[in-house]
């Protein structure tokens, strides 16, 4: 009955990708999918849905780094940045910029479609005000 907005974020906040979940999926199995094209060098943050072996073995794999904090149930210890988590905060802001949009907010389309057509259009115009000239 519910959704999850996925989103992979530039260094600065603006979207990259998107992808539309149910609510009752779980965060790493779409995550795969998101990272996949990473620029070589990248840094992953994520939060500690995101904590797999798997998942740091594939951005191992696109040559790329993934900071995840592990989570309390993880039995061997992983190489952890709280320095570089901080800016995990670019997509909680991003996210915080998207629900600013009342029909993203409220969720008024019912189709997942059309819901993410509307996330997008959000998007769009998110990327448009960084290239708004500044009095």
């Amino acid at each position: 009955m519910t959704t999850k907005i996925h989103a992979l974020v530039d260094k600065k906040g603006r979207p990259i990708k998107l992808k539309l979940t149910a609510g009752q999926e779980s965060d790493i199995a779409s995550a795969r999918e998101m990272i996949a094209g990473m620029p070589k060098g990248s840094v992953l943050l994520a939060d500690k849905g995101y904590d797999a072996d798997a998942l740091r073995e594939a951005v191992f794999d696109l040559e790329a780094w993934a900071n995840i904090p592990p989570k309390a149930n993880r039995k061997d210890p992983i190489c952890f940045s709280k320095y570089l988590y901080r800016l995990r905060n670019l997509v909680e802001r991003f996210f915080n910029k998207l629900k600013q949009f009342r029909r993203i907010a409220t969720r008024y389309d019912k189709l997942a479609e059309n819901f993410l057509a509307a996330i997008k259009l959000a998007s769009i115009r998110i990327w448009l005000r960084d290239y708004e000239s500044t009095p």
